[in-house]
């Protein structure tokens, strides 16, 4: 549901037609989500001043009072208690006072409430975890949103299908922390808990539904990427050749220091094994620059290591403080306008290590499933392999798969592609 609210709240405003209600479904890993969350407030009520403002997510579970106090806030939400949010909605009322809260402890986000999203042809996004047990010392994603627990997956398997019927052709598996699938829905053997399902269950029987013609792993921690799970997506017609693992650093001290777990020889043997199975598989990594304690030797190592890993892409983030994070008390902190630095070097390489990734590919033939077109005559979409790209707009073509030659890259970073071979409907 998360995913879908933001997308219809993003949606609402860029139409400019208004809406009576505007949920805003925040986060708490990316910096600055006060200022965010007030301009997103201010540029809806300029469209509808008479709307209420109903505000969710990771940030509004970890400071409600502080977010029922920007004006133009009617609710606040926690992890428990949006998903009661029409009983809220009911007993609204425009006041110029504070906005009502309704957060209790994130304890309360014990069970897990099923969503996908809908409204687009192309792509679902399906919810199949929450919560994390992790305990990173940077990360507030815990406090926020609860314990690790999951769908069942007879349920998972039942709302694919609900998706095929919507006439989806690719679905993206999602969650805090996906891996670890399988938590929450436990069983009793003697004097241990089971689970009753681990992540491999899950892909093996989603593998089976019919009508799906993809399914993409969003992202599966490196301890958690066992090398069946990277063989089982090999051989499936269905899963992916794209995984998107977090590395979070390249040097082992600050993996300790961030409580991750694992150390950069077991991600450059998750990422060599990918390689090895799927030499043309797509894989993105998370990095976090400028974290407590990171000296410059300690980012150059980072920067040496990535260099040299068969990765595709990167997500690189500026450490930015969390309050009640064990991180924050951690001594020499790095200046901000290091971090910038750093940042910057680490999306340089980025684009390099993307732009030799789909130069590999040219002169080759793959399959993309077309999800867009825009004003200049264009369309475009994704690879198998998560390669962007465009090319001449066939209207026939939006929401199937077909099978194109890979021509050029252009300034942008984005491959073009011409010649449709097939289309599969």
């Amino acid at each position: 549901m998360e995913g879908f609210l933001k997308k219809q709240v993003i949606w609402k405003l860029i139409s400019k037609r208004g809406a009576d209600i505007y949920v805003i479904n925040t986060c708490s890993v990316t910096d600055f989500a006060d200022q965010k969350c007030r301009n997103i407030v201010r540029r809806a009520l300029r469209l509808a001043p008479h709307a209420f403002v109903v505000v969710i997510g990771c940030y509004a579970q970890l400071k409600p009072e502080e977010i029922a106090n920007i004006p133009g806030v009617d609710l606040v939400l926690g992890a428990a208690e949006k998903f009661q949010m029409l009983d809220y909605i009911d007993a609204l009322s425009k006041t110029p006072d504070k906005g009502m809260v309704r957060a209790g402890e994130v304890q309360r986000a014990n069970s897990f409430v099923e969503a996908f999203s809908f409204g687009d042809r192309t792509r679902s996004f399906l919810k199949v975890q929450d919560g994390c047990d992790y305990k990173c010392t940077f990360c507030t994603i815990p406090l926020a949103r609860g314990k690790s627990r999951s769908d069942t997956l007879e349920n998972v398997v039942a709302n694919a299908h609900k998706i095929v019927d919507m006439g989806v052709k690719e679905i993206v598996l999602t969650g805090v922390n996906i891996g670890d699938f399988g938590n929450g829905t436990a069983v009793i053997e003697g004097e241990k808990a089971k689970k009753e399902a681990l992540f491999i269950d899950l892909i093996q029987a989603l593998d089976q539904v019919e009508g799906i013609e993809r399914f993409r792993i969003s992202s599966i921690e490196p301890n958690l990427c066992t090398e069946e799970i990277i063989a089982f997506v090999a051989q499936s017609q269905r899963f992916m050749p794209h995984f998107h693992i977090p590395l979070q650093s390249g040097n082992n001290k600050q993996l300790k220091d961030m409580r991750r777990r694992y150390k950069r020889d077991l991600y450059a043997q998750r990422v060599a094994t990918i390689k090895s199975y799927m030499p043309h598989c797509c894989i993105g990594a998370d990095v976090i620059v400028g974290f407590p304690g990171e000296t410059e030797e300690d980012f150059l190592e980072t920067y040496q290591f990535i260099q040299g890993l068969d990765v595709s892409y990167l997500h690189v983030f500026t450490y930015s403080e969390r309050p009640n994070t064990p991180a924050i008390d951690m001594l020499y902190p790095v200046s901000m306008q290091e971090r910038k630095r750093r940042n910057e070097m680490l999306n340089i390489l980025s684009e390099k290590k993307r732009r030799f990734f789909y130069e590999q590919h040219l002169g080759t033939e793959r399959k993309v499933l077309f999800e867009a077109h825009k004003e200049n005559g264009l369309m475009s979409g994704f690879t198998d392999n998560y390669i962007k790209i465009e090319m001449p707009l066939e209207v026939d073509a939006l929401n199937t798969i077909e099978a194109v030659a890979l021509q050029h890259v252009n300034s942008q970073g984005i491959m073009f592609a011409s010649s449709l071979i097939s289309v599969e409907q």
